[in-house]
């Protein structure tokens, strides 16, 4: 594998890497970052809108109670699955034709699908729906990084990803309140409407200049291949998207189905899914927001990481394992589960820096998207332990498992911190 430099912008001059706070703040505020940053709020809405909604929206459809959890794991896998499958198409998309592609098509698939599922009457409807908006939602994270990644100055870079992350956090936090003030199918309907609103806003944004410079070049552009047929670099792929398994362990499986869990524990007081998904949101976003901050300061990705991930175990053994029958410690618990899930930040930043400009969407739109789709194979292994083992052991063998797995892909993973990224991927 080689690396193959090409010509800097001006935005990453190192003029500006000992940038001061007020310049910082002029290029956070410039219209792509802001944009980006509203649009994972709006992806984050639709995506999490579906576990805060998942008992009243199957109730209403006539879904009997005793089939919730796994008809619920059922509509999860669905969605999950179009984002894997999106999570290629867009990245690829995001290589060969520009960033702004991928910003525009994912958000007017998924804002239609999304007020289509206000309207679903059969469990049918709302699996073929939620794995269609699922293909939308997968292009939103990984454009909009790619395009933060290549327009800032690589010192404060961090900064921008930051605020896209913590945004996309807060559109989670936002599609629980909304659910509380509305019924399930006008907050489908309000998504949609969001996203269609934030489409007229992208007709402002500009392509990524580091982009540019190749397009018109003799590149290859979104080889999906060039990621497999390169032992070093398939291995480098693979390690970026293990990272990233605890996250939706903790999202996909002990929030979304927390009700579940709280019953298992023997907590009196029914758990509400939509309050454990929004406690454990708020704590994300203070928890985005902080290793973002940490890893500008200590000027590395991995330290943080690392951090976050052993306070994520930790964490996830006490929702498990602690014998707690107060519902306000639960959702403490939630909450900062939430907040050790905050190297989300960092786990998108580095998928963005690992690779070079050709392969650079491809991989940023994927790799989160695999880690999103690797809850059905970690789903499908709670189920199966869960039979023998019970609700609470099963989980907790499954996220032994993939912390495991997490933190060995971690000590092997490359420092990105200071990486620059004007350089293009060769066999």
């Amino acid at each position: 594998m080689k690396q193959t430099d090409i010509e800097t912008p001006s935005t990453n001059s190192t003029l500006t890497e000992n940038a001061s706070a007020k310049y910082i703040i002029q290029q956070l505020f410039q219209v792509p970052v802001l944009v980006a940053a509203l649009g994972y709020l709006v992806d984050m809405y639709d995506l999490f809108l579906f576990s805060v909604v998942r008992i009243p929206s199957l109730l209403s459809i006539g879904i009997a109670p005793e089939r919730l959890m796994d008809d619920g794991i059922i509509l999860l896998n669905l969605q999950m699955a179009g984002l894997l499958i999106g999570g290629i198409f867009w990245g690829i998309l995001g290589d060969k034709k520009g960033r702004l592609s991928v910003l525009f098509g994912s958000i007017l698939i998924y804002s239609l699908a999304n007020i289509a599922n206000g309207f679903v009457t059969s469990f049918e409807q709302y699996a073929v729906l939620r794995f269609i908006a699922g293909v939308g939602l997968a292009g939103e994270l990984g454009a909009g990084i790619t395009l933060v990644a290549e327009i800032l100055p690589r010192k404060i870079r961090g900064y921008g990803t930051t605020l896209v992350a913590t945004m996309g956090v807060l559109g989670a936090v936002l599609a629980y309140f909304m659910a509380d003030l509305f019924d399930w199918r006008t907050s489908y309907f309000i998504g949609g409407g969001l996203g269609l609103l934030l489409l007229v806003l992208r007709m402002k944004v500009f392509e990524s200049g580091i982009f540019i410079k190749i397009k018109d070049k003799n590149i290859e552009r979104g080889n999906f291949l060039m990621l497999f047929n390169n032992k070093k670099r398939f291995l480098k792929y693979l390690k970026c998207i293990l990272i990233g398994l605890p996250i939706w362990f903790v999202v996909g499986i002990l929030i979304t189905f927390s009700p579940e869990f709280g019953k298992a524990l023997g907590i009196t007081e029914p758990v509400n899914a939509g309050k454990a998904v929004m406690f454990a949101f708020t704590g994300q976003v203070v928890g985005d927001l902080a290793s973002g901050f940490l890893s500008q300061y200590y000027q590395s990705r991995k330290k943080i990481i690392l951090t976050f991930m052993l306070i994520s175990s930790g964490m996830a053994a006490t929702y498990l394992l602690f014998p707690t029958k107060d519902i306000t410690v639960f959702y403490t618990i939630c909450a900062l589960l939430g907040f050790a899930n905050g190297y989300w930040t960092l786990f998108v930043t580095v998928a963005a820096e690992m690779f070079g400009t050709n392969l650079r969407a491809t991989v940023a739109t994927s790799a989160p998207n695999f880690v999103r789709g690797a809850i059905i194979p970690l789903t499908a292994l709670f189920i199966q332990f869960k039979s023998t083992l019970g609700v609470l052991y099963a989980a907790a063998a499954v996220g032994l498992i993939t912390f495991t797995i997490a933190l060995i892909a971690l000590k092997y993973l490359d420092e990105t911190f200071n990486k620059d990224l004007n350089y293009v991927e060769e066999d």
